[in-house]
């Protein structure tokens, strides 16, 4: 009779519990359709386009790995990796560093705490182009707003910024610390996340500010550290908005990024064949440094053990 009974009670829950899957994926389904339509579908297309010759005039022509072999041959290939790669290991540093030093600061207890916040954070939000067009203006050789300081406090010509090929690229690290907000904000949670009875127990160990912040605060916040380094180098390696409304990839290609490059085959030769090859190769590269940089992770970026 027990058995009986229990029956219809497993039914009922099976029966529900296949009902509240079901809601869950119709909920979850614009999200899903959206990510078929607009990332799976082209991720798919490009890949079948990187074997093609299309100029989206003509069908697509199946050439096998000929893009591939081209890209290996083409000197600007390795020019644009080279400016990419040297963009990502000035810019990256310097806005982690930023972004910690910002975070300690706000992290303090001063009068107007919240404004001073809003106020790093604010440009990280603001449209890359508008930053193009101000920073053009900042770095301009002749009436630029650096020069002028550089000739008023120092009683120095400042460079030609963005017309030398000696300082146009450091130019751009100098900008790359406008958007220094979004790593200050994921930082500065962090650090409110940092248990204050261990600065409390090294305290009363006697230990000083820069022992607590190298053996507390950085091992506790390492793993928001690591993960600003693995979104920075991405964002990095695909810069081009700023470079493309700015200098346009001069002087004598000096600033052009692999983006940058992908952007005029693609869609101003309409190679679009060899357009897709290229992201893959940055695909294959970005997936290489995050492999590496995973990897390492294990000997610097400290996780909270579960408690038990």
């Amino acid at each position: 009779m027990e058995t009986t009974l229990r029956l219809p009670a497993r039914r009922f829950a099976r029966r529900r519990a296949l009902v509240e899957n079901l809601h869950g994926w119709l909920f979850a389904s614009p999200w899903l359709i959206g990510l078929c339509i607009f990332f799976l579908g082209p991720m798919f297309w490009s890949i079948g386009l990187s074997f093609t010759s299309y100029d989206i005039v003509e069908p697509p022509r199946f050439i096998g790995l000929g893009n591939y072999a081209d890209l290996l041959s083409d000197p600007l290939i390795w020019l644009s990796l080279r400016v990419t790669t040297v963009y990502a290991l000035l810019s990256v540093p310097l806005n982690l560093l930023l972004g910690l030093a910002i975070a300690l600061l706000l992290n303090q207890k001063v009068r107007g705490l919240a404004v001073w916040r809003t106020l790093f954070y604010l440009p990280s939000v603001v449209s890359g182009v508008a930053v193009a067009f101000l920073w053009q203006w900042i770095f301009n050789g002749r009436f630029g707003l650096i020069n002028y300081v550089l000739s008023f406090l120092f009683g120095v010509d400042g460079p030609n910024w963005l017309d030398d090929t000696g300082t146009v690229l450091y130019a751009f690290v100098i900008m790359a610390a406008w958007t220094v907000g979004g790593s200050m904000l994921i930082n500065l949670a962090a650090l409110q996340g940092v248990p204050t009875a261990l600065y409390e127990a090294a305290v009363i160990d006697g230990a000083n500010g820069w022992q607590r912040f190298r053996h507390i605060t950085l091992p506790t916040i390492s793993p928001v550290i690591f993960y600003n380094l693995i979104m920075g180098i991405i964002a990095a390696l695909q810069s081009f908005t700023l470079f493309f409304v700015m200098t346009q990839g001069g002087p004598n290609n000096a600033t052009t990024t692999f983006m940058l490059y992908l952007y005029r085959q693609a869609f101003e030769s309409l190679h679009m064949g060899y357009g897709s090859a290229m992201a893959w190769l940055l695909f294959i590269y970005l997936a290489i440094l995050t492999a590496v940089i995973f990897r390492s992770s294990s000997r610097w970026v400290h996780y909270e053990s579960p408690s038990r």
